[in-house]
């Protein structure tokens, strides 16, 4: 039997014109879910960024653990009604081709997964609302009340490379879309990769890897 073909996506950058995590941070402290002193905190990491001073896989590194330091303690209900706005707002902040490049995919019949270093409970509901058939994220572990702090991180090329060894896909003639270096393996181990809005970081690894895009 024949394994299917995919389109494997990562999100943040790649699908969708931002960060969930970072949007998802800004609106816990608008709705008073985080304090405003994560603005005070994120902020000179944020104008490196912008400044290119720092790499923006640095950055999103930094405002993921300054992120899963506030959300200890919070309320899973808190946390997902903010996280149900971000969507509701944010969602049609897409990149036009691969949103394209996702309907194309299921037109041929593709499987359509993503894998995202953002929340599980933000990329389960991006993955509902473009119809993705799987999906795969960090996970921010709780008792079903409160978040305990800890996460299962999505963040690096290592645990998409298990993922995708764990996949029942003909990885061979799939595609897959990527825009930092925690992409690269997924990059590395498809038939049809393409970089989509590549940092310097990803670019350096493809040329060294002779991974064509």
């Amino acid at each position: 039997m024949n394994r299917p073909i995919a389109a494997i996506f990562d999100i943040d950058g790649t699908i969708f014109r931002d960060s969930l995590l970072l949007k998802h941070m800004e609106k816990c402290v608008s709705y008073d879910v985080f304090p405003n002193s994560v603005n005070t905190e994120i902020k000179f990491h944020k104008n490196a960024w912008e400044n290119r001073e720092l790499d923006y896989d640095d950055y999103l590194y930094i405002a993921a653990t300054l992120y899963t330091k506030y959300i200890a303690d919070k309320d899973v209900l808190d946390i997902d009604f903010v996280a149900k706005k971000v969507i509701e707002k944010e969602s049609k902040k897409l990149y036009r081709f691969t949103r394209d490049r996702i309907k194309w995919h299921k037109k041929q019949g593709h499987k359509i997964i993503f894998i995202s270093g953002s929340p599980d409970f933000l990329v389960a509901k991006m993955a509902e609302k473009l119809g993705a058939d799987l999906w795969f994220a960090s996970q921010y572990l709780n008792d079903g009340n409160k978040y305990s702090g800890e996460v299962v991180p999505m963040w690096d090329s290592d645990p998409k490379k298990k993922i995708l060894e764990g996949l029942p896909v003909d990885l061979e003639n799939s595609y897959s879309y990527g825009d930092t270096t925690g992409d690269f393996t997924m990059l590395q181990m498809t038939g049809h990769p393409t970089a989509i809005n590549p940092n310097q970081k990803l670019l350096d690894k493809l040329k060294e890897e002779g991974v064509a895009c």
